[in-house]
């Protein structure tokens, strides 16, 4: 009798360890063979055994309520109908770190299979993206080129590149010579702090008669992705800089605010804006004469091609040098290796007073 429920008992405890292996692996269905941080960034290991139709592709970015992301929308709602795959977006109501990694973990929680995420600060969301990994969910990331958890990041061009054309543009209005200051949303937002960084290499390359205020520090404020913060700093900054001839913005709240307190304190048409945002939300400014320059790309394509990303990961498709992601700009990518794989398109767009008409977004 005593071998008899010994042998019941041994039997029991096979069906917990298979259970208890079971829940490790996530609820998607994939199977992922991935362990390990090595595995966990091979994207072949997250091909999913279920079809396309059951798949769900959470995007989540740093405000769901700002007109850039209500774009990136438009680009990741066609992703879904074209492609006849669920895609949700979802976000934090403001640009709050911790708010974005509850609105992930609540993805994680919910089982998708796939998340496309535009950091507030990387650092802060690796661990959830680790934990997604583990559990055999795709993760790529948008505006992160740092960011350790993700099997791709998805960018319209390099940092370097944009940086350097924000202060081409800023030089050209400036006459070339004179301060100007440079803003950023988040000093932890990677993109923010390369194309800040960006602008004064190319600034001290090409034009030694501009020079940066405070001394040459990266950046000159900082809006917390908000419009009136960014509107106060500035108008600190241009009462405490009466010489000031030039200001840029990097996320795209910041011009808005700068171009505010300009237009309060008289300085329109003295200092010169060059900013990155959406055409409908600055047409005022920019048909005013107060911002110069937007300088962006189309979000909505961004969208597109990180869920495009993340859903040929799902199929088992191999992403390579040259892959098409589908959408224009993005047509024939660039892999750059550093901390991540970062996919790099080709996709700026450039906005005036002459051409904004153009853009209904």
């Amino acid at each position: 009798m005593k071998k008899f429920f010994a042998m019941i008992l041994m039997v029991v405890m096979m069906f917990a360890m298979v259970a208890c292996s079971n829940e490790e692996t996530g609820g998607t269905g994939k199977g992922s063979t991935a362990s390990g941080n090595g595995d966990l960034l091979d994207p072949a290991n997250y091909k999913s055994d279920k079809d396309k139709s059951e798949w769900t592709i959470g995007v989540v970015t740093k405000d769901n309520t700002a007109a850039w992301f209500k774009r990136m929308k438009v680009g990741v709602d066609k992703y879904g109908k074209d492609m006849n795959i669920k895609v949700i977006q979802k976000g934090p109501a403001n640009a709050d770190a911790a708010s974005q990694v509850q609105v992930i973990d609540d993805l994680i929680a919910q089982g998708v299979d796939a998340l496309a995420v535009v950091p507030i600060d990387p650092g802060a969301i690796e661990a959830s993206l680790e934990n997604a990994l583990s559990k055999g969910i795709v993760v790529v990331t948008h505006e992160a080129s740092n960011q350790k958890n993700t099997l791709f990041d998805v960018e319209a061009f390099t940092s370097e590149d944009f940086g350097a054309k924000i202060m081409d543009s800023l030089a050209e209005a400036m006459g070339k010579k004179g301060k100007y200051a440079v803003m950023v949303g988040y000093t932890t937002s990677t993109t923010h702090m390369e194309y800040a960084n960006a602008q004064k290499a190319r600034q001290e390359e090409a034009y030694k008669d501009m020079e940066l205020i405070s001394k040459g520090e990266v950046p000159s404020a900082e809006s917390e992705e908000s419009v009136d913060v960014a509107y106060e700093k500035a108008k600190q900054i241009l009462k405490a800089n009466p010489d000031l001839k030039g200001f840029t913005g990097v996320a795209s709240t910041d011009s808005p605010g700068i171009a505010n307190a300009v237009e309060e304190l008289g300085l329109s048409g003295k200092v010169n804006i060059v900013g990155v945002g959406t055409p409908n939300e600055f047409s005022s400014y920019v048909k005013a004469g107060t911002i110069n320059k937007l300088l962006l790309w189309d979000p909505a394509d961004a969208g597109y091609a990180m869920v495009s990303v993340a859903a040929k990961i799902l199929a088992g498709e191999e992403i390579n040098e040259g892959a098409d992601l589908g959408i224009k700009g993005y047509e024939s990518v660039k892999i750059v290796k550093g901390a991540n794989k970062t996919l790099i398109g080709n996709a700026p767009l450039e906005i005036t007073k002459e051409n904004i008409d153009q853009y209904d977004f």
